[in-house]
């Protein structure tokens, strides 16, 4: 790239704009599943059904993004990796307002258990029944700044995959 073209080129913080959407989409799911992870193992905080829910794009995020890095930022397959791993990202994030609506009674939640998997034999299903703690998807066990977790997922998966996208295509424009 010449110095004039390199010139116009959009830039954050020393990254072009392509470089910077790509880096995001690695980043935010690191940070979120991370966080996440953290709560259960670290913070004693046991999810429920939906909070696993929300884990899964994160973690197709993570791939999507990773095989970005495999090719220059500003080449189409980078790019598309990256737009991607925004949508997984953003999926994460319809789960999460989703599970913050059913937090907040906006929406009706399970009616049924879903901690349980199939067993072969009925002491296996005890089994699993007096060991498993009972995690509703409707109560909220933790709160910041008056949001549960899942709303933060929300509020950040969508607004980063927003981000994302629009540093993609502003790259494409330069």
């Amino acid at each position: 790239m010449n110095e004039a073209a390199a010139a116009g080129a959009p830039r954050l913080g020393g990254l072009d704009a392509a470089a910077a959407a790509r880096l995001i989409a690695l980043l935010l799911p690191v940070a979120l599943l991370g966080g996440a992870l953290g709560s259960q193992y670290l913070g004693g905080l046991h999810p429920c059904e939906m909070c696993y829910w929300q884990r899964w794009p994160h973690a197709a995020a993570i791939v999507l993004a990773a095989l970005a890095f495999t090719a220059p930022a500003p080449a189409s397959r980078a790019r598309s990796l990256t737009l991607l791993a925004a949508l997984a990202i953003a999926v994460s994030g319809a789960i999460g307002v989703y599970h913050a609506g059913i937090e907040a009674k906006i929406f009706e939640g399970f009616t049924q258990c879903t901690v349980l998997s199939r067993s072969s034999s009925t002491a296996e299903l005890l089994k699993q029944i007096t060991h498993a703690p009972l995690v509703r998807c409707d109560e909220v066990q933790f709160r910041f700044l008056g949001l549960s977790l899942a709303a933060w997922n929300a509020i950040l998966s969508l607004g980063g995959a927003a981000l994302i996208v629009a540093l993609t295509f502003q790259g494409k424009r330069a």
